[in-house]
């Protein structure tokens, strides 16, 4: 089993970073307001707190979450975000900079935890699809509109991409 002690400080943060970045990546993709982006958040939060609940979840995976739930890890998870996103000057930009990251994680994954790697880059999925379907887009008031925008859907694409390149 891998786990922090694989990777060095600067990689560990990216790591951590990661499962807020999948996030992220929906809600750059797909501006929804700060109703879209308070559920999207949400949704994200709670694949990573069903994760520390599942006794089943990879060992990697719940080593992050575990070090997510201190103080350090998310402070250092923060940081890592806004090293990713710092400078941005659009919303399209920002997911750029986001799916390089996610691009760079999944190197390090393949790198350094290769036997990890499938289940924690399909943990970082789960969280892009957990957004994307946090909340409606479109309509007027909650009403009409579609549960997954196209924008949304090639966000979740473009992560996919990004987690598996040879794929």
């Amino acid at each position: 089993m891998v786990d922090k002690s694989a990777f060095t400080p600067a990689e560990w943060n990216q790591v951590l970073a990661a499962g807020m970045l999948a996030g992220m990546a929906i809600s750059t993709a797909a501006p929804s307001g700060i109703f879209g982006m308070i559920k999207e958040g949400l949704a994200s939060t709670g694949v990573v707190l069903s994760t520390a609940q599942d006794a089943n979840a990879n060992p990697l995976v719940k080593a992050v979450v575990a070090e997510f739930q201190t103080s350090e890890g998310r402070t250092a998870a923060r940081e890592g975000i806004t090293s990713v996103v710092s400078g941005a000057t659009t919303p399209a930009d920002a997911e750029a900079r986001i799916l390089a990251a996610l691009k760079s994680v999944a190197g390090l994954l393949d790198t350094k935890a290769p036997e990890d790697a499938p289940a924690f880059k399909a943990w970082l999925q789960s969280i892009g699809e957990a957004a994307a379907n946090a909340s409606s887009e479109g309509g007027f008031l909650g009403f009409g509109g579609v549960q997954v925008s196209d924008a949304e859907k090639a966000a979740l694409a473009d992560i996919a991409k990004a987690l598996n390149p040879a794929a």
